[in-house]
């Protein structure tokens, strides 16, 4: 037990109680207990050590996980802590990468793949100052954020069909006003009308195509 509590504040200090992780390395040393074979020949101190912390470094993959891993990924997590633990048992040290790929049948890379999931499983502080550059920029300084523009694509994309809609002389009045620029004054003269009748077929072209578009 002492052995095991050592172990566990190893650990103590990132955001997990202490309690919790004793607790916690007691039961990988009760395991330890339970699948020890003397018949391998190995010591019980080599065999307990790395079972107690794998029940560890398990309960901070389960307890504190920010970020979901894919099933595939969580089902190929729990076999290989089983078999780590058998391999662990029969040779008293941790299995290579090659190891498990050879006892489970599968491809190194999903293991590497697996292994580099589980050391992700906390995604970083957007308060957190950036890499390469020497002043107070953090990340979120440097994240992209979305255009507001966005909102308006489907508006216009809409505008467009129903100016198309209108009547030939005020899609010409909308398009001099609000794609020439040009006062109410100067629109008139273009398209041989009064000043009044040029506002007055804009207020009721735009009236018209806000209604359309609340629609």
């Amino acid at each position: 037990m002492p052995a095991a509590h050592r172990l566990a504040r190893r650990y103590s200090g990132g955001g997990s109680p202490t309690a919790d992780l004793t607790q916690v390395a007691a039961l990988g040393l009760v395991k330890a207990v339970d699948g020890f074979d003397p018949a391998h020949g190995v010591e019980f101190g080599a065999y307990a050590t790395p079972t107690v912390l794998g029940e560890i470094k398990r309960y901070f993959r389960d307890r504190s996980n920010g970020i979901r891993m894919p099933r595939r990924l969580q089902e190929l997590r729990l076999s290989v802590n089983r078999v780590s633990d058998e391999l662990t048992q029969l040779r008293g040290h941790w299995p290579t990468i090659a190891d498990l790929a050879e006892r489970l049948g599968a491809d190194e890379e999903e293991i590497v793949e697996m292994i580099g999931a589980c050391n992700g499983h906390q995604p970083l502080s957007l308060d957190l100052p950036s890499a390469g550059i020497e002043d107070d920029t953090t990340l979120m300084d440097i994240v992209g954020a979305e255009d507001p523009a966005y909102d308006l694509v489907e508006h216009r994309e809409s505008l467009r069909v129903l100016m198309a809609q209108l009547p030939e002389r005020e899609q010409r009045i909308l398009s001099l006003r609000f794609y020439g620029n040009l006062p109410q004054g100067q629109i008139a003269a273009l398209v041989g009308l009064s000043q009044m009748h040029v506002s007055r077929l804009l207020r009721q072209s735009l009236s018209t195509l806000h209604r359309r578009l609340t629609e």
